[in-house]
């Protein structure tokens, strides 16, 4: 790989699965579903839930494209569906409608790492897509899988530090000042996903394209 081949993978493979993962958007759900928690107990929480993310994100990235070909789906079919789902995240987060709510106090307790912490607001469905994508056997070889995956991690580490100073965040950028983050990085996810599904659109064009 050549050096400015790495740098150009790592600088789109960071904006894309920081945008889907979406630390920012993220802080507001942590902050009301552990709204009666201790210090301590958000601690484990936010542990818990980046692990938990961390487990089924990279389970993904190992065992995507082998669930991929058992089902019979073109890699090129899922670029494409999943450049799509990528786009309507995108203006999900563009038009501020959110990805999971938290649940209220009438409801029945339960391990809000996994639900809805870990899914689907970090491991969200954009976020699975974008993994499979970025680690696909066909376009990319071994150390490009690797670097992605360390990423990955990277991007969750700096999830669970954003999570831990959730309360001190909020504060500094404001609920507006979070809105207008996340409205950014929907439209940078749209034109992330545009390219995907167009890059869909060329492979399918050549392999139908007679010799």
């Amino acid at each position: 790989m050549e050096y400015g081949a790495v740098w150009h993978q790592i600088i789109r493979d960071a904006v894309m699965l920081f945008v889907v993962i979406d630390p920012i958007g993220t802080l507001s759900l942590f902050l009301g579903v552990t709204s009666h928690a201790t210090p301590e107990q958000r601690r484990k929480i936010a542990l818990r839930c980046c692990l938990y993310s961390a487990v089924v994100l990279v389970g993904c990235i190992i065992f995507g494209e082998i669930l991929l070909l058992a089902l019979g789906i073109r890699l090129v079919s899922f670029q494409i569906a999943g450049g799509i789902v990528l786009f309507l995240f995108g203006l999900q987060m563009v038009f501020g409608a959110g990805v999971a709510n938290p649940p209220s106090e009438g409801e029945p307790s339960e391990d809000v790492a996994i639900f809805p912490l870990s899914i689907p607001s970090i491991a969200s469905p954009g976020a699975i897509m974008a993994v499979v994508l970025l680690t696909a056997n066909d376009w990319h070889i071994m150390a490009e899988q690797a670097i992605t995956t360390v990423i990955l991690l990277v991007i969750l580490g700096i999830t669970y530090v954003m999570l831990l100073g959730a309360n001190k965040i909020q504060r500094v950028i404001g609920r507006g000042g979070a809105n207008i983050l996340i409205r950014v990085m929907g439209l940078i996810l749209c034109a992330l996903a545009v390219e995907t599904v167009g890059d869909g659109a060329v492979k399918i064009f050549v392999q139908m394209r007679p010799m």
